[in-house]
């Protein structure tokens, strides 16, 4: 199984696995997941890397994890972490910063545990779906749980 999984696992908290098929084309993997899913795009997250400067922003990159549904508010993110910009990272950056793929990064297991910002949205649901850590594997999670194990912000992030 994937990092994702194994940190799951490790810290007994209660989750599902749902793999589907995807496509061959590159394109919205979260809306992709929603629909093989048949669930609504507002409770399955896509997890992004966002580079911030200035202000209080940390070094590394941030992960923020925002509906499919929605587009991501940079200046929103660069609020939350205390930073005065924010732009989306290289996705080549992203593969190596956090050891997935794009279409598959999970905001868990990452090669290093980042400062990560949940959009206020989550708290709408009772179960969310995150990336599993691969392309075609979603996880689904209480998002108090997934918030608790990343020492998550929970704060306004979409435009």
């Amino acid at each position: 199984m994937t990092p994702a999984v194994v940190l799951m696992e490790k810290h007994g908290i209660a989750f599902g696995v749902h793999e589907y098929d995807r496509g061959d084309e590159l394109r919205d993997f979260g809306r992709e997941a929603a629909e093989a899913l048949g669930l609504a795009f507002d409770q399955v997250f896509k997890t992004l890397l966002v580079d911030t400067e200035g202000g209080d922003a940390p070094r590394d990159p941030v992960v923020v994890v925002v509906p499919v549904s929605c587009m991501v508010s940079m200046k929103l993110v660069a609020t939350a972490v205390g930073a005065k910009r924010a732009s989306m990272c290289d996705p080549d950056a992203a593969e190596r910063i956090t050891g997935y793929v794009v279409g598959g990064i999970s905001p868990l297991g990452q090669r290093k545990q980042l400062i990560t910002v949940l959009d206020e949205s989550v708290e709408l649901f009772d179960t969310i779906y995150v990336s599993g850590g691969r392309r075609g594997l979603d996880i689904s999670l209480s998002p108090t749980d997934l918030a608790g194990l990343l020492d998550a912000v929970v704060a306004p992030i979409t435009a």
